[in-house]
């Protein structure tokens, strides 16, 4: 339990942990029109600690870690547990993909700036130090955030044991420094009064959108607490909020808020004047390392999201390496890393400052925590058969907290709080032209191709040439006949002994288990319908899956076994469907997608490709 909790630590809680970098001095920039004084101070202290309370602590720490996936967590496990609570209402299961797919793409945003603002955040100290610096934090900034994209290829192994502790000095740093100043000004105590924080947003006026859009800053990456379940497990993720995280934050808070109490120049950067000249170098130091830390964490949950996404059938098939030995889920995908790389350096560059992204930054994450809410709704009144009332009451309370959130975040639309957004739509539209195209593809081949158990029983087998070999067929629909055997038999002239009909189908749970990795229906002599199942956090080895057909009566031999593939070349055409446009993206990412044999862990000598063109 320690070692898992030192572990959520580090994994989990950078982004939130590096939060008061800028929160306050955002709350009190010039943009938000909320005057430096004591009230104030108190006031948008106290909002921040119970916002801490109820959205990280009451929602997601007590309610939402409660929703696992068969222990996963993060946005497409629970947007497939909604669809599985759901999946008597067709349209309604259609809806909620589609909601938890935007949902999903608002974390690639969130992908973007969360290395961008807390690096930037960690090295304006060097400005704080030494004002002569303030022309190289942005280069620096750029040199940390290449250097971590570039070592991405080589993976965490190796750091990664020092995540932990170095998150755990954080914290222990955050709650001291924190400590010194509450001592010095313990008026600062009355913002744990929640009437503090009514009596604060109560008095802003139009203005409290404005404020509350600076105070969600300190709620990002509270969805990580969730994305992460399946790492560290539900119990040391709450262990590590309530013993250590969530005092440290609200320590270093009030903290912020004293020193502003007796010193108001502060305010241009009060995390980094909590400490004496002397430390905030080796601060500057600690605060870059717990940057990169966070950076990291939502960096590799990019790569698990996509992985995730492509074998729910909402992205093509994309490179991926294994960058551990004895970590399945330490992955490295070129096509994702060098994305986010030029996402990361363009958002530095146009917004140049941790407070100009703050603009860019919430609003991402609010409407991810909505479209949370809207999900969990469903598992819990459809999924656990909650009452009505408890069901309808807990997420209405939520829904209100978080359309607030979005609602502060939505006036910095045009401050940044576009960026996110539009690429979210835009992702947004890939992954559902995928999926659609998919289906079209299917549905052609199915209207095109020979139904294949007539076709088997008009086989004259007697008449036809003989391998001694396994012919395994992989097709997306395994009622037609597979293109790659109307070839064989056409061209080559040639049976094989055995041949299997073998359709990859991904469920909506993260694992499957071994004794249901493999269906077997024999449809005649020398022919076999195989179906493989596998979870979307699964590896697909399919030559691994089908050796377990021994067992079941149909021994597939490893060196005695081709695998031929149909690879479809999508041809776009005018009429029903999908718009032209949208044909045309989808044959272009066909075209470009990742092999079928690396994909399935395939032998590279025993793979036969035949392309076949398909109108949509």
């Amino acid at each position: 339990m320690a070692a898992l909790t030192l572990g959520a630590l580090g994994v989990v809680y950078g982004d939130i942990g590096t939060s008061p970098l800028y929160t306050l001095a955002t709350i009190f920039s010039p943009a938000t029109g909320v005057a430096l004084n004591g009230p104030n101070l108190i006031g948008a202290v106290s909002t921040i600690f119970w916002a801490l309370m109820l959205v990280v602590t009451l929602k997601y720490v007590i309610l939402i870690l409660r929703a696992d996936n068969r222990g996963e967590g993060g946005g497409l496990a629970l947007t497939a547990l909604a669809a599985q609570a759901v999946s008597s209402r067709p349209a309604l299961r259609r809806a909620l993909l589609l909601l938890g797919v935007f949902g999903a793409t608002l974390f690639y945003g969130d992908s973007i700036i969360t290395p961008a603002i807390s690096v930037l955040g960690a090295m304006e100290g060097l400005e704080v130090a030494a004002p002569a610096l303030k022309a190289y934090v942005l280069p620096f900034s750029l040199v940390v955030l290449v250097g971590l994209f570039l070592l991405q290829r080589f993976g965490t192994a190796l750091v990664g044991k020092l995540f932990g502790p170095v998150i755990l000095l954080w914290f222990l740093v955050l709650a001291v420094t924190g400590v010194q100043q509450i001592l010095r000004e313990p008026a600062i105590l009355a913002a744990l009064n929640p009437l503090q924080a009514a009596r604060f947003l109560a008095e802003r006026g139009w203005q409290v959108w404005a404020a509350l859009g600076a105070i969600v800053l300190a709620l990002t990456g509270a969805e990580a607490l969730y994305a992460d379940l399946g790492h560290f497990g539900r119990r040391p993720i709450q262990l590590a909020w309530c013993a250590l995280v969530l005092p440290a934050l609200a320590l270093n808070y009030l903290g912020q808020g004293a020193l502003l109490m007796h010193d108001p120049a502060a305010v241009a950067n009060p995390f980094y004047r909590l400490f004496a000249p002397e430390w905030v170098l080796p601060a500057v130091l600690l605060a870059t390392l717990a940057a990169i830390i966070a950076s990291q964490a939502v960096i590799s949950g990019a790569y698990s999201m996509t992985r995730q996404a492509i074998q729910l059938g909402f992205l093509p098939r994309m490179a991926l390496r294994h960058t551990s030995a004895r970590e399945a889920g330490q992955i490295y995908m070129p096509a994702v890393n060098w994305a986010l790389l030029v996402g990361v350096v363009a958002a530095v560059l146009f917004f140049g400052s941790s407070a100009a992204l703050a603009g860019a930054y919430g609003i991402a994450v609010t409407v991810t925590m909505l479209i949370t809410t809207a999900l969990t709704f469903f598992v819990v009144r459809h999924g656990w058969k909650l009452p009505a009332p408890l069901a309808i009451g807990a997420t209405l309370f939520f829904l209100i907290i978080d359309a607030l959130l979005v609602a502060g975040c939505a006036v910095k639309f045009f401050e940044g709080g576009w960026f996110p957004l539009l690429l979210g739509l835009l992702l947004f539209g890939v992954m559902s032209t995928w999926a659609r195209g998919r289906e079209q593809l299917v549905a052609s081949i199915r209207s095109e191709g020979l139904a294949l158990q007539p076709f088997i029983d008009s086989l004259d087998l007697g008449s036809v040439n003989r391998a001694q070999r396994t012919a395994v067929y992989a097709v997306a629909d395994g009622e037609t006949v597979p293109q790659a055997l109307l070839h064989n038999l056409k061209h080559n002239q040639v049976l094989h002994e055995r041949n299997l009909i073998m359709t990859v189908v991904f469920a909506e749970t993260p694992w499957v288990a071994a004794k249901d990795r493999l269906e077997i229906e024999a449809l005649g002599p020398g022919f076999w319908r195989v179906r493989l199942h596998f979870g979307f956090m699964d590896t697909p080895d399919v030559p691994q899956a089908l050796s377990l057909g021994a067992a079941q009566g149909l021994p597939v031999p490893l060196f005695e076994t081709s695998y031929f593939l149909s690879r479809e070349t999508v041809v776009p055409t005018p009429g029903t469907g999908m718009a032209q446009w949208r044909e045309t993206l989808f044959a272009a990412m066909s075209r470009n997608a990742g092999g079928v044999a690396a994909f399935f862990s395939l032998p590279d000598n025993a793979v036969v490709e035949l392309g076949t063109r398909v109108q949509i």
